[in-house]
């Protein structure tokens, strides 16, 4: 018979090797296993992380290897909370922030609502529906820059269909006003589907018998909406606040596609505002503390959330 992979492992492993193996227990072994992979997380993630913060209290740019980093202290640390440019891109990302969720969260519940009544083509339209979040950013920040020219783009004719305005009479990407839009709008579009399907497992994480006893008791179907699937779905809608808030916090790719930070500075977002400071003005230990001040920012307020949210959950 011909040996397995693992006969011939064993045979060519060391009695005193293979004595000390057979007298781990099945905690360690699995150690063994794991350990690995966790050093190459605490690699990647804790070493940057710690080296970040160390660059924070210096001066150092990485465009001038050859001078030696001086220690500034809190320097860097005040100027951001004292800039008023920096504060500016703080208002566009808590405007992005607060238009593209509370989109999302509506859309999302209502889409999900209705895809959970199991009508006909139901499968059908789920799939059209995600369509849109299995796409790269990079491709539908393009594709939404070309629906937005106003010369050639389906967008603008759209609204003058239903507005009676000039399609060339208004520049989405181009407007002071309209650009922080033009980028809720495409974020939304790109993303509902996602609160879609959190919600769509809410609604049927559900039990039918109790919506029978509501029935029994004679509750409206307002009533059972309100009293029975709004609490019951409500610590899902929690969750996909708290997966959209995060990674809109940190968007990046499709801004850059869509007006690259402008015009000016209107939908220029911290994340943008910091790829500049780092990669473009090389303030390195500058843009170090600006990370941590963003990511200290994140962490507390997804922990005061997370707390919420396990209050909902326990009620």
């Amino acid at each position: 018979m011909t040996d397995t992979i693992t006969d011939r492992a064993a045979k060519a492993t060391p009695p005193r090797v293979a004595r000390k193996i057979k007298g781990l227990s099945d905690r360690a072994i699995a150690w063994i296993f794991v350990a690995p992979t966790i050093f190459l997380l605490l690699a990647i993630n804790i070493f940057p992380l710690i080296w970040t913060i160390q660059l924070s209290f210096t001066n150092y740019r990485a465009n001038r290897l050859t001078r030696e980093p001086e220690f500034i202290g809190l320097r860097n640390y005040e100027r951001i909370l004292t800039d008023s440019d920096i504060w500016l891109n703080m208002q566009a990302t808590a405007h992005f922030l607060f238009w593209t969720i509370a989109l999302q969260v509506l859309i999302g519940f209502t889409l999900a609502w209705l895809i959970n009544k199991k009508f006909k083509g139901n499968d059908l339209w789920t799939t059209i529906i995600v369509l849109p979040m299995m796409l790269s950013p990079a491709v539908v920040g393009n594709f939404w820059k070309f629906l937005y020219q106003p010369q050639i783009g389906l967008f603008n004719y759209i609204v003058a269909f239903f507005t009676g305005k000039d399609p060339s009479s208004f520049e989405m990407l181009g407007s002071v006003q309209l650009a922080p839009w033009s980028i809720v709008i495409v974020d939304t579009w790109m993303w509902t589907p996602f609160v879609m399907l959190i919600c769509l497992a809410g609604l049927r994480s559900i039990p039918d018998y109790i919506y029978e006893a509501a029935e029994v008791d004679r509750a409206s179907k307002l009533r059972q909406f309100f009293t029975i699937t709004i609490p019951m779905v409500l610590p899902f809608l929690m969750l996909a606040v708290l997966f959209r808030g995060i990674e809109n916090f940190k968007m990046f790719d499709l801004v850059v596609q869509l007006t690259g930070g402008g015009p000016g500075s209107t939908t220029e977002l911290t994340s943008i505002n910091l790829k500049r400071e780092a990669f473009e003005k090389w303030r390195t230990g500058y843009a170090s503390a600006y990370a941590i001040i963003l990511f200290v920012t994140v962490f507390g307020l997804a922990s005061i959330y997370v707390k919420a949210l396990n209050k909902v959950k326990e009620r």
